[in-house]
């Protein structure tokens, strides 16, 4: 379908068209200082193509706002997180809606955050809902600059990114980039050389019209004229427009922007209180802070009379808002809970973690007082109760057995607890069943490998008198287990048959 749209007039009276569908696929650069009437361009173009296809405009100032009401553009304020307009932008696609993106209000950083969002939204939008739409990007210079400013590395990334897509691969998903910039100069490469029409405007510096005239296949010297040209003038070149550089005014437009150029006006009449007028505070105007006058500079004397002051003696302590935990009492408890975790024959084979949530709720439940114990604290004092000596309790070589469990992993504690317990008891040596079980498991063959662990360390040693039975030697502790024998039964385990 071939729909031609009124852009203005050019020389001899002709009216300057443009090729809607050329336009899809071939996109529109529009160049031209501040005042040349780009936006005017930019309206008279929406304006013209609004009854043939959805548009969707890119707006830094909020000045397209006002075709909401005469062409049903919806506005959509970009104080929103990224996610929601990505959101948005996929919805713009699907039902075919006309909208403007509002940046208005926004600094610099957050508008490129936006727009890359919204555009992102667009371009990622499903296969099924690739309609054709006229992407209107005001300011362009501000989405893709040619070099970093002010704003941080990843949102200039994200912007450009953005603009990139829609430049350089929306054409297959439906996408017409129009870009609008002041300064070519300003303007990132990539994305500039991938529109095939252009529409040159009253421009100044020596950069920016060479740029211009490269772009448009004319000679240096013809560069002179974008100097000339008036406002809502523009050299107009492309297969959407013509063959040639073609001179173009551009047309009037049915909407306003909300903001427009400064006009001349009249001062009013000067009046007599105008000092009143600008130094008294209106009865509306909040109340201003008043600064207080700094303090007057101390002397040096002074300052060295106050620093040689002794110290005036600390305040009695405040009374506690929380009771004073009484620590025996805590103890008492978390041993108990412990003899009531160890009293169940499976506990021995359960995970460390299913016992401290055991741990916790035993602990509500008799209501210890204090902060529960950490994970690891509660694993240590587990170890102790397995071996069934206080930690408190022993002695000078129960210290010393404590002291050296603590060189080894949590999970070796209550094995090697267990043995020392039996050398300082004097009482046999656990059988290869009982080890194992104080280590969680059921295997004599790994009781036995953490014995011969344990004398790696250097921290025993194992030896087997004339009847088979193994004896287990410490020699940092000075004593020795009695002879047991290895093969015998789980002591607990019996107990719990018999």
């Amino acid at each position: 379908m071939k729909v031609n749209i009124d852009m203005g007039s050019a020389a001899r009276g002709v009216v300057a068209e443009m090729d809607l569908e050329e336009l899809l696929a071939t996109r529109l650069l529009v160049q031209g200082n501040s005042g040349s009437g780009k936006s005017h361009l930019l309206r008279r173009l929406l304006e013209q193509s609004a009854p043939w296809v959805q548009q969707c405009v890119i707006d830094p100032e909020g000045d397209f706002v006002t075709l909401a009401e005469r062409f049903g553009h919806q506005v959509v304020d970009a104080a929103r997180t990224e996610a929601e307009l990505t959101r948005i932008a996929g919805r713009v696609r699907q039902h075919r809606v006309s909208v403007v993106l509002n940046l208005e209000g926004l600094d610099v950083e957050q508008q490129m955050r936006a727009a890359a969002a919204f555009l992102g939204g667009m371009f990622e939008a499903e296969r099924d809902h690739w309609y054709p739409v006229l992407v209107v990007v005001d300011e362009a210079q501000l989405f893709a600059p040619a070099i970093g400013g002010e704003v941080s590395d990843e949102a200039r990334k994200l912007s450009l990114g953005a603009m990139t897509n829609l430049m350089c691969r929306g054409r297959k998903r439906g996408l017409a980039g129009i870009i609008a910039t002041q300064r070519l100069a300003k303007l990132a490469k990539n994305v500039a050389a991938e529109a095939s029409n252009f529409l040159m405007g009253r421009t100044f510096l020596d950069i920016d019209m060479a740029r211009a005239a490269d772009l448009l296949g004319m000679d240096r010297r013809q560069a002179e004229m974008f100097r000339e040209l008036t406002r809502g003038n523009f050299i107009a070149l492309g297969p959407a427009l013509s063959r040639r550089p073609l001179p173009i005014t551009i047309g009037d437009v049915e909407t306003s922007a909300r903001s427009s150029s400064p006009k001349l006006m009249p001062l009013p009449e000067a009046s007599e209180d105008a000092r009143d007028l600008i130094f008294t505070p209106a009865p509306d105007e909040a109340r201003l802070v008043v600064r207080k006058p700094p303090p007057a500079p101390i002397p040096t004397a002074d300052l060295l009379a106050q620093l040689s002051r002794p110290r005036p003696a600390p305040d009695a302590p405040a009374e506690p808002v929380f009771a004073i935990i009484d620590e025996a009492e805590r103890d008492a408890g978390i041993d108990t809970v412990l003899r009531e975790i160890l009293e169940d024959p499976d506990a021995a084979f359960r995970s460390d973690a299913v016992l401290y949530q055991d741990f916790l709720v035993r602990c509500r439940i008799r209501r210890v007082p204090g902060e529960p114990l950490s994970l690891s604290g509660f694993r240590r004092r587990l170890a102790v109760a397995r071996a069934g000596v206080d930690e408190s309790a022993g002695g000078e070589t129960w210290a010393t057995a404590l002291s050296l469990s603590e060189t080894l992993p949590e999970d070796l504690h209550g094995v090697f607890l267990m043995v020392a317990r039996a050398a300082t008891t004097k009482t046999p040596c656990p059988s290869d069943a009982t080890l194992a079980r104080a280590y969680g498991s059921h295997s004599p063959r790994r009781a036995r490998r953490l014995l011969a662990y344990f004398e790696e360390r250097g921290l025993l040693v194992v030896r087997t008198d004339f009847h088979g039975r193994r004896v287990l030697a410490f020699p940092d502790l000075g004593c020795e287990t009695a002879p047991g024998h290895p093969e015998a039964p789980d002591q607990p385990q019996r107990d719990a048959a018999e």
